[in-house]
């Protein structure tokens, strides 16, 4: 019998949840720490990204929230970068579209359009891609992008950073990651 490869996936991820779901369920009930997660009701991961937050709707940040941060949290990074600019068939950069520092680690995440008014206190904007502090929404010149959304949970607040660059984030952040999680979502333009 020959199955499709569309069963096959789907076979193939219930295994895999059957799998973890012991571990995961273990851990709860321990009081072990879950995974530290970033989500947002606007898309799933890997899912498309709405025009909304995008070059061809209002270009407003979508709503994000996360949960699980790792013990010992003192500030919290958001990156969001597309690593397939300019064309995803042959990527020769990565655009930056969102650099946020020092978010308290009480916070559970940032409202739809957080990222078009200015930082709250305490908070740090890092310049885009386009010179710039705040969000950027996806206007990929071609083909299907995909935008990393990137939470970093961190053991310490980013000091003596003056609207720095992504690459600047990076190396303050080297030996203070707790943790990490990730949110994917796509965009592909519409219109011309």
């Amino acid at each position: 019998m020959k199955l499709s490869q569309s069963i096959r996936n789907t076979l193939a991820l219930l295994f895999t949840t059957a799998l973890l779901m012991p571990a995961t369920l273990s851990a709860a009930g321990k009081g072990e720490a879950m995974t530290f997660e970033i989500t947002s009701p606007a898309f799933r991961h890997m899912g498309a990204i709405p025009a909304l937050y995008t070059c061809e709707g209002k270009n407003i940040s979508p709503p994000l929230a996360w949960k699980n941060l790792p013990k010992g949290a003192k500030s919290l990074v958001l990156i969001v970068d597309d690593p397939d600019a300019p064309d995803p068939a042959a990527p020769k950069f990565t655009w930056i579209h969102w650099v946020l520092c020092n978010i308290p680690p009480e916070t559970t995440g940032l409202a739809e359009g957080a990222g078009n008014r200015p930082a709250e206190a305490g908070m740090l904007e890092g310049l885009s891609s386009w010179n710039r502090g705040g969000y950027g929404g996806p206007c990929p010149p071609i083909g299907t992008h995909r935008y990393f959304f990137k939470l970093y949970a961190l053991d310490t607040v980013l000091d003596d950073l003056l609207s720095p660059l992504k690459a600047d984030v990076e190396a303050a952040m080297q030996g203070h990651i707790l943790g990490e999680t990730v949110l994917i979502g796509t965009y592909k333009k519409r219109g011309k």
